[in-house]
């Protein structure tokens, strides 16, 4: 299934963790990138789900994975995944940064506090 949303191929992400995780402070569990503009943001397991309060926002609402080896999409009006272009790169967080991060942020009892 590929989207009528617009994704643009020639948006960069807007960087290696969750833009206001790392404003805050705080942490995530995996990352998620707009397709359209290429805010970097937490996915909805983590504490803030900062993605999808980017899609609130904005009404940006296709994201891509930005976990490394996986390269699926999501339409958040449809809550459906579905196909979609090569986005610019990097296509991902990179591979030493660990997940969940930003290392050094992350609580010990970290699993206790993901959405479910």
């Amino acid at each position: 299934m590929t989207s009528d949303a617009p994704i643009r191929t020639d948006v960069p992400p807007s960087g290696t963790g969750c833009a206001e995780c790392l404003g805050a402070g705080g942490w995530w569990f995996h990352l998620r990138r707009c397709a359209e503009c290429g805010h970097v943001g937490c996915c909805d397991s983590s504490p803030s789900q900062h993605a999808t309060a980017h899609w609130r926002d904005t009404g940006h609402p296709v994201i891509q994975s930005f976990e490394p080896g996986e390269d699926w999409f999501w339409d958040y009006r449809t809550g459906q995944g579905l196909s979609g272009p090569e986005l610019a790169p990097p296509g991902s967080r990179p591979d030493d940064q660990p997940a969940p991060g930003p290392a050094g942020s992350v609580p010990s009892d970290w699993t206790r506090k993901l959405h479910r």
